[in-house]
Formats: C-alpha cells, structure tokens, sequence
C-alpha cells in the first residue's frame, strides 16, 4: 500500500468531531458507540457513567428523572463534548431541547446517531441484559419522552432490529457523507 493510500484511510475520520449515540433505554446505545468509537480511533464516554448519584438512586427506585434530574447531567456531557479531539459520548438525549443544550455546551458541531426501534424489540433486550440502574419499569416513561430528532442538523436514524456491525457501518457512511460532519 501506498503512503499516500495510507494516509488518506487514516485521515477519514481525522474531523469527525463529537458524535452523541442516543435514544431510549435498550436500543444499544452504549455496544454502537463503543464499536463506533473504536473505528474512528475516538474516545468513547458511556453517559450513564456520569449520572449524579441521586439519579443513580432514583432510577433504582424505578422513578423517572425529569428535566431538573437530567441538568447537571447533560452539562457535564456537554462540556465533554465541548474538548478537544474526537469522542463518541452515549447519551438517551430524548428531548431537543436536551440535545440542543448538548449543541450549546459542545461550543462546536455534534452528529447526533439516533438508534430507533419498536417498543417490543426494546422490552425483549431489556429483559435479557442485567442493568445497575434502569429497570425495564422505565422503558414506557422514556419512550413517552422521547421527541425523535425529525429535522434536525446532523442526525441519521438508524433501525436497531439489524446486527450491531450494519447499525455502526450505517453511522460510519453517514459520517463520511456530505451530510455528516
């Protein structure tokens, strides 16, 4: 191979910038932005990590966070999203005016990679993983939150009922589009 090939492979995903991996609960948030991550050399913030721990506890408790709840938390990521070099964060980011905060914080141009699927198949990934803090019980309260991102700047969607490669090769040649980044 050429240098000059090489150097062009490796400089594909030099300005990708910040990409958020969102929607609700079970839709793979976290196995996409990690293999996503990977693939464009980024680093990967899983955002459920940075929760406060009043959160943490609510969520426990099976009791929905509400827009105070989720403050803090979307700053903190934003800020992430805000530094230098490329990252790939996982946030549920239901609500525009959450990734709009997102968009704020970041100070720079976000991709958003939206992973949407029915409800049915969100239950049944639910129901097969073991998870800290969010019970299946939330699934119904987050998906009533949700505000798809429709007609927003810098989004795909992406249906999760495919293999994990084909979701994160749909990002990637979403990324390397006019549209993306």
């Amino acid at each position: 191979m050429s240098m000059a090939a090489s150097q062009s492979a490796s400089d594909k995903w030099a300005k990708v910038g910040p990409v958020v991996v969102m929607g609700v609960s079970g839709c793979g948030k976290t196995a996409v932005g990690e293999d996503l991550a990977r693939r464009i050399s980024a680093g990967f913030i899983e955002g459920d990590s940075l929760h406060p721990s009043a959160n943490v506890e609510k969520m426990r408790r099976g009791m929905p966070l509400d827009d105070a709840d989720r403050g803090p938390w979307l700053d903190a990521l934003g800020r992430m999203l805000g530094g230098d070099g490329d990252v790939v964060v996982s946030c549920s980011a239901l609500k525009r005016s959450y990734r709009d905060r997102l968009r704020a914080l970041a100070g720079r141009p976000v991709v958003f990679v939206y992973l949407r699927g029915d409800r049915e198949v969100l239950v049944a990934r639910m129901a097969a993983r073991s998870h800290d803090y969010m019970p299946l019980s939330l699934l119904d309260s987050q998906l009533a939150t949700l505000e798809p991102p429709h007609g927003e700047d810098k989004v795909v969607t992406i249906e999760i009922e495919q293999p994990l490669e084909a979701i994160v090769m749909s990002a990637l040649d979403y990324l390397a589009s006019p549209k993306g980044p």
